[in-house]
């Protein structure tokens, strides 16, 4: 029986662990991304039912999965915040630009530029009063 040691030519490597991206690491699509926009609305835009809870301008944001807010101002307008996918951002300003409820007409609409955001300042989509 042989006691004597000898000693390996083998030398271990130190492998560093895997890093794991974060997911504000990740490089995230723009359909991944979270937009926000303020909009206004403008024309027959009050007393149609154009932001009334469970109505046209509410449905619509949640069918899109938008969430933000919108409100009648003192001026005869419709104004409000909207965040989510640009691509729904993008579909909701169509609507509030040409379409709105049946019994809205609309005059112009105003939107702010879609702004990136780190994340969605609301829950869901609300009516303001």
């Amino acid at each position: 029986m042989n006691n004597k040691i000898t000693k390996s030519k083998f030398t271990p490597t130190v492998t560093p662990p895997l890093k794991r991206k974060t997911a504000a690491a990740k490089k995230r699509t723009d359909e991944e991304n979270i937009f926000g926009c303020k909009f206004e609305v403008f024309g027959k835009v009050q007393g149609v039912y154009f932001r009334k809870p469970f109505q046209h301008t509410n449905n619509k944001a949640k069918r899109l999965g938008l969430v933000g807010w919108c409100m009648n101002t003192d001026e005869g307008s419709v104004k409000g915040v909207m965040e989510g996918s640009l691509e729904n951002i993008i579909e909701m300003k169509n609507w509030l630009q040409h379409k709105g409820s049946p019994r809205s007409v609309i005059q112009k609409a105003v939107f702010s530029a879609n702004e990136p955001l780190v994340s969605s300042n609301f829950e869901t989509f609300s009516i303001r009063r």
